[in-house]
């Protein structure tokens, strides 16, 4: 009923109110119906549901500026219940707290949240410094690194039958051997999964927690149906799976397998991970 009521009021209220356009261009498609979309029509179907997981690629400028855009025209169409970040660890949720309570923001704002350096402010800054400006609360969704040594030195059990089945482990073990440029050895393997289906449980679970309409912004590979944060969200509670905007460059494979809509930005020059990786493990 909630989803037949918000598309009443917002076919009612696009007479009155139509978001400005994206910073950005790009494809956006429906991968149900391969149907391509308007930004507009975009915004109207991820208002719908109480949970969207956005993925990104973490150094793609393009894929923030729609992250913002989104945020900001989500917020216009209908009250915005909580964003969530994988860029966020527990040990930094009260300095968030803090920051939003404080009477004006702080000269050095990543300084006073322990923003970590692996993700460039440059490019996360303005989400965080808008979210912080709102009503709704901005939640750390990932792990401390306390909890993945602890998970790397004595991973767990991982319940549920979807997480746990084998065609998403072998996906899995692909991509963090691909991620890592082939450098790491066998016996490694298995802890990093367990680290990296802990992050997916611990966002599910978060996402399963937080005020509604939440949304939460992680890497492509977490937000991924098949073998992320989805799946964990199904187990943990068996609740319908969160809604899943795949943001992606031209060329890459995005799948009904894998999101419901995908936005496809321009193809960007690609960093040489794996000659940086090879001088560091001097290889």
């Amino acid at each position: 009923m909630r989803g037949m009521w918000l598309l009443a009021v917002l076919l009612l209220a696009g007479c009155q109110h139509v978001a400005a356009p994206p910073p950005i261009g790009g494809q956006i498609r429906d991968l149900h119906s391969g149907q391509v979309l308007t930004a507009q029509q975009l915004l109207a179907r991820l208002a719908e549901p109480d949970r969207v997981i956005v993925g990104e690629q973490h150094d793609n400028a393009d894929h923030h500026a729609a992250q913002l855009w989104l945020l900001r025209s989500l917020g216009e169409l209908r009250p915005q219940g909580s964003l969530l970040l994988e860029m966020l660890t527990p040990d930094q949720q009260a300095k968030v707290t803090a920051v939003r309570q404080s009477a004006s923001p702080p000269s050095d704002l990543p300084g006073a949240l322990a923003w970590q350096e692996g993700w460039d402010w440059n490019l996360y800054g303005p989400i965080v410094r808008f979210a912080l400006t709102q009503p709704y609360p901005l939640l750390a969704a990932n792990l401390d690194n306390g909890e993945i040594r602890a998970f790397y030195r004595n991973p767990p059990v991982l319940s549920g039958k979807r997480s746990n089945a084998e065609a998403v482990k072998t996906t899995l073990l692909g991509q963090i051997s691909d991620s890592h440029c082939g450098l790491l050895p066998d016996s490694q393997m298995p802890a990093m999964l367990a680290v990296q289906q802990q992050r997916d449980r611990r966002m599910a679970e978060v996402l399963l927690s937080a005020p509604t309409p939440s949304l939460l912004l992680a890497g492509a590979w977490h937000a991924r149906k098949d073998v992320g944060v989805p799946l964990h969200v199904v187990d943990v509670s068996e609740s319908r799976a969160p809604t899943v905007l795949m943001l992606a460059e031209q060329g890459d494979e995005v799948t009904e397998a894998m999101a419901d809509y995908v936005w496809y930005t321009p193809a960007t020059p690609k960093r040489d991970y794996c000659e940086e990786m090879r001088k560091q493990f001097g290889k």
